[in-house]
This record gives C-alpha cells, structure tokens and sequence, in this order.
C-alpha cells in the first residue's frame, strides 16, 4: 500500500506499507520526475544540487550494481557540496557514459538532515528530500528524447526533469554486504519518504 499525503507545510509525502506471507524481496520507490523550473522552462542542468552521500553503488554496462561502493570523493560524483548536475555530467567518467549521465544509487550518510537538496536559482524553488531509507538513485532524464509529452504537451527531452528516487540499494538480493530488503512470512515493511518544497 502506497500513500500520497500532502501537508499545510508544502510536503509531499510517500509512505510505503507491506505485510509478507512469503519470504520475499520488498525494495519500493517513488519515480517522480522534477523541474523546479516550472512548466516547459528548459532542462535542470543548472539546478544546484547536494546528496549526503559519501558513496555510490557502481554498475555494470547493463546499470546493475557490481557490489562494490565507490567513493564520490575526487569524482563528478561529489555533490557534497552544492553543485549544478550539469557541471559535471559530460565528464569524462566511465560510470556516467554507461548511464549517458547520472543513474545512480548514492550510498546515504547517517543523519537527520535531507538526503538530499535541489535548488533552481533562476526561480528560487527548492526541494529537500528526508528518507528512513539507505539509499536514493539520482536519474537525470538521460533517456528522454521527446517522444513522451509532459504537461502542456511540452516534449520530454533529455535532461528535462530529474529523480531521486530513495531505495534500498538496487541488486541488494544478490549481494549480501548490502543493506538487506528481504523479509519474512508476516513481517511488515514501513518506510516515508517526504519532499518538501519552499522558496529562497
């Protein structure tokens, strides 16, 4: 059971519940796609963004993690401190040219702040993202070429809206030094996510 809440406080809250009766894999998300830009405004390239990670899960060719966690640290990974996804997302990396950009599981810090922070300085919007879970997987639109339309009929294109999607960390079955999704006949699974919006 999945539960949409908005509040007086301009939150966007998800709340996942689940009850087995099976063991069984139970790893939810949320993929909803932002601009703060507003509707039709051109790509979030130069939306300032910060994720307190000090980790990413790295892929294969196929965008499955290898198990290994990467250090952000020296890489265009880092963003924790404020940074503009666009800054970096040509690099030359060869985790970001198998994604054709971000797609990745950022490893979250310990702590009680957001997860993570996005900032459109053209029009002052903000989103801050809280979790109870360990990871969140940045998305920047990599693969939209404008067959999809959005709002107002305007055509997706790459880079026009990004995702953080929080989660357990993606393959987390296959590797046992991830923080585990797998639950047991009648266990129940609880878990909030809250987007939170404000202007500055």
């Amino acid at each position: 059971l999945m539960t949409y809440t908005l509040t007086p406080e301009n939150e966007f809250e998800v709340t996942y519940h689940a009850k087995t009766d099976k063991k069984t894999i139970v790893n939810l998300s949320h993929h909803s796609f932002f601009n703060l830009k507003g509707e039709g405004n051109g790509p979030i390239t130069d939306h300032v963004l910060t994720i307190n990670a000090d980790h990413i899960t790295p892929t294969d060719a196929e965008l499955i993690p290898t198990g290994e966690l990467m250090a952000v640290e020296g890489t265009p990974f880092d963003f924790r401190e404020p940074k503009a996804i666009g800054r970096d997302i040509g690099a030359e990396d060869d985790q970001l040219a198998i994604g054709k950009g971000y797609d990745h599981n950022f490893c979250l810090n310990d702590g009680d702040g957001p997860a993570a922070t996005a900032y459109d300085p053209e029009s002052g919007r903000m989103l801050e993202v809280f979790t109870d879970l360990c990871g969140v997987q940045l998305y920047t639109g990599n693969f939209l070429d404008g067959t999809i339309m959005g709002k107002g009929g305007n055509p997706l294109v790459q880079h026009a809206g990004f995702c953080l999607e929080t989660q357990y960390y993606p393959n987390t079955p296959n590797m046992p030094e991830f923080p585990q999704c797998t639950f047991d006949a009648g266990q129940k699974f609880y878990s909030c996510t809250v987007f939170r919006f404000s202007v500055k």
